[in-house]
This record gives C-alpha cells, sequence and structure tokens, in this order.
C-alpha cells in the first residue's frame, strides 16, 4: 500500500510543481493588487524572454533580472501604459531578443518563412517519391520506319566493319604462323 501510495503522490506532486513553476518565480511582493491588473502583467510577462535564461519568460525565470523586468512591467501598467507600448519599451530597451515572438520584419522574415518553407520542400520531395514509388516503367514506343531502316544500316554497317577486322585477324595469324622465306644469297 505504501509503495503504490508513493508511486501515485510523486508524480502527483511533480506535476504540480512543473505547473506551478511560473506562479513560484514571481515574488508575493511584485504583485499588483488589482487582480486584472495582475493577470495583464502576467500575459505580458510569459511575452518577454529572460535575457539570463535565454529558454524562460521572465514570468517562469527566478532569475534576479528577469524579478527586475517584472517589476519593470507592472511599474508600467500601473502607469496607465498600454500592452503595445510596453511591449516596444522593453524592445528599444533590450533589443527584440527580449520579444518571445518577435514580429515579421525584414530581419525576422526568415525565422517565420522558413519553417514553412522547409515543410512545403519535404511535403514535395514526400509526393515526388511516392509518385517514383508508384509509376510503372512504360513501354517504349515502337520505331519508326525510318529510325527502323537507320538501326538496320547501322548494324550491317557493324557487321562489315567486324567482318573485315576478323579477314585482316585471319591474314595476321595465317602471316605469323607461315613466314614466307626470304631467300639469302
Amino acid at each position: 500500500m505504501h509503495k503504490t501510495l508513493t508511486n501515485f503522490l510523486l508524480p502527483l506532486i511533480g506535476a504540480t510543481l512543473l505547473l506551478t513553476q511560473d506562479a513560484l518565480a514571481v515574488d508575493p511582493d511584485e504583485r499588483l493588487d488589482d487582480p486584472a491588473l495582475e493577470a495583464r502583467a502576467q500575459e505580458l510577462g510569459a511575452q518577454l524572454r529572460c535575457v539570463v535564461c535565454k529558454s524562460q519568460s521572465i514570468e517562469a525565470s527566478d532569475a534576479p533580472l528577469a524579478s527586475d523586468l517584472r517589476i519593470l512591467v507592472r511599474e508600467r501598467i500601473a502607469a496607465g501604459d498600454s500592452d503595445e507600448v510596453i511591449l516596444e519599451f522593453m524592445a528599444e530597451r533590450y533589443g527584440r531578443y527580449v520579444l518571445l515572438k518577435p514580429p515579421v520584419q525584414g530581419n525576422t522574415a526568415v525565422l517565420w518563412i522558413a519553417p514553412i518553407a522547409l515543410f512545403v520542400i519535404g511535403a514535395m520531395i514526400g509526393v515526388a517519391v511516392l509518385r517514383s514509388r508508384n509509376q510503372q516503367p512504360t513501354a517504349l514506343d515502337p520505331l519508326t520506319a525510318e529510325e527502323d531502316a537507320k538501326l538496320k544500316a547501322l548494324s550491317l554497317s557493324h557487321k562489315e566493319n567486324q567482318d573485315r577486322h576478323e579477314i585482316s585477324l585471319e591474314k595476321e595469324l595465317h602471316h605469323d604462323a607461315h613466314p614466307t622465306k626470304v631467300s639469302g644469297g
């Protein structure tokens, strides 16, 4: 019974900790009193990258800089700034890298287009491979009368050259086997 309970509780506790990681990163002193404004701050924080952790939002990170950024976002919300103004302020101050979802611009277009392009190219290759596997070999069209005549002429010409070569070889072999006597005087 104890082992079954442990096997059940440990994964449950682990999942709970993973799901509440964002909530654990935010210090209670950082929270806004108004629940609607706090929810807005958390949504904005989820869109901003911790420049120390790089793979976490500032809401999920417990780095001191992330804490400073969370406080800054909440101060801007309390000052009445809109979400767009806050995101633009953060991007100007820390660079576009701070945005977890960078806008489509000339320098970020590759980030948005490359996955789609690679998917389309992969799909085209897949379709081409499947088609080539399903395609039966086609029978060759019969030769026209003109093509047939050329083929026969080439074949005869080849046969004649082969016959001449064989005759030439036979003469050489015969000559080597029976050399002519040179009379000496």
